[in-house]
């Protein structure tokens, strides 16, 4: 929930009527999926530098329940997630690679850092 106390991210108008992908038949439950969503995409990027679209798309996926056919597997919805690398690229927690995908920068690895001594020192 730091980016959602920091405002670091701009909600849409979109966010409530929105659905994650075709896999999925309703929007999300949680009033704060958005916030959620970009602190993984954020962890993602930290995690794998120069990750791109299309494997977020896939990781952010599901199964698409088709009857009695078998399942199979579909992306994410692509503007949810472009949206929050946009937005997280303008507030420079990670920036576009020169040869595609995106990597974390020095500020946004120091936040992420930060806020992820605060959540253990809380815990404990």
């Amino acid at each position: 929930m730091y980016l959602k106390r920091s405002g670091a991210l701009e909600l849409p108008t979109w966010v409530n009527l929105v659905k994650t992908g075709s896999h999925t038949e309703l929007a999300p439950m949680d009033a704060d999926w958005y916030y959620i969503r970009a602190a993984s995409i954020a962890r993602k990027v930290y995690l794998n530098n120069g990750i791109g679209m299309g494997a977020l798309k896939s990781y952010y996926g599901g199964s698409i329940n088709r009857g009695v056919c078998p399942c199979k597997h579909r992306d994410a919805a692509g503007s949810i997630i472009r949206h929050i690398l946009q937005q997280l690229e303008t507030k420079d927690i990670i920036q576009k690679c020169e040869n595609g995908g995106r990597r974390i920068t020095s500020h946004g690895q120091s936040d992420l850092d930060r806020f992820a001594a605060t959540l253990v020192s809380e815990s404990q």
